[in-house]
């Protein structure tokens, strides 16, 4: 307990004291002028170590020493005690942060950021959660409808709090935001390539909290998160040019499946000359890139 002799030497050992220390303080403190001989008895500190700790806890200032023949010792009140311990505290904490800023600021040295890791689903799911809950003004949020289930009420409950939320999503979703947006990612429907296994969750809040997870295989999951406006601020970007990109595709679909494949998946081919162009009523296949591979050159 705190409140005990013992309890009480503890805290005074977390504050810089040896045991002796503390155990001689404490048997001095509210006590008449004691000598060393009398203070050995009373605390069971050897008698050998008793003059030893006296002599220290006087350099401390929190022990005075009176008279010399026989010396005694008298404890300075609690009060004075913990101001010295105070203003030494304060004065290592003002010395430690001047030296660790000029330490941070040294041209030769490299800061580094910490992120948090994630490995299981469930603990990316319970991260984007609370980040939907902390969430003050404007959220952007990417993922498949099969991870965004368990994430619809959050993403309601900030809708309703007045949180933009502007939300991409993979498969059908219904959900209807009345100070954000949903969109679907519908350029790829239609055809299924492996990599389409892989499931992601992108998620920024407030344009300072990250987190971004992955699933290659769609099971195994690998995840940061931080609150740091720089990650914010490519997680971010990365969903918005997204989010820009369903928009265009929502209004030129038919022009771009006939320039790059029924679900654009020419567009991760090497360059070729560009295709003359193209109207909107244009076949959307094959594509005009696949005419020119089989035509071959002019």
């Amino acid at each position: 307990m705190v409140g005990t002799a013992a309890g009480l030497a503890e805290r005074l050992v977390e504050l810089g004291f040896s045991h002796y220390e503390a155990r001689a303080y404490l048997g001095l403190l509210g006590q008449q002028p004691m000598t060393g001989y009398a203070l050995a008895n009373a605390t069971r500190i050897p008698q050998p170590k008793v003059y030893e700790t006296l002599r220290r806890l006087v350099d401390k200032r929190v022990v005075v020493q009176t008279g010399a023949d026989p010396a005694r010792f008298v404890a300075v009140p609690a009060e004075d005690l913990l101001g010295q311990l105070d203003g030494e505290f304060r004065r290592r904490l003002a010395g430690a942060r001047v030296g660790l800023a000029r330490l941070a600021t040294a041209p030769e040295r490299v800061a580094y950021r910490p992120l948090q890791s994630f490995d299981r689903w469930s603990a990316v799911a319970e991260r984007a959660s609370a980040l939907l809950e902390g969430a003050e003004r404007h959220v952007y949020l990417s993922a498949h409808d099969d991870q965004l289930a368990g994430l619809l009420d959050a993403v309601s409950a900030a809708d309703a709090r007045g949180v933009r939320v502007d939300l991409l999503h993979f498969g059908p979703l219904a959900l209807d935001l009345r100070n954000g947006s949903t969109l679907r990612h519908a350029s790829t429907d239609g055809v299924v390539y492996r990599r389409h296994q892989a499931r992601h969750l992108a998620l920024v809040a407030d344009s300072r909290e990250t987190l971004w997870a992955l699933a290659p295989d769609g099971d195994h999951w690998d995840g940061v998160a931080a609150t740091d406006p720089l990650l914010a601020a490519l997680v971010k970007g990365y969903v918005r040019h997204d989010l820009y990109v369903q928009r265009i595709f929502a209004d030129f679909g038919e022009t771009l499946r006939a320039r790059y494949g029924p679900s654009m998946e020419e567009l991760t081919l090497p360059d070729t000359p560009d295709a003359p162009d193209l109207p909107a009523e244009a076949p959307a296949t094959p594509s005009a890139r696949s005419r020119r591979r089989r035509a071959g050159p002019a």
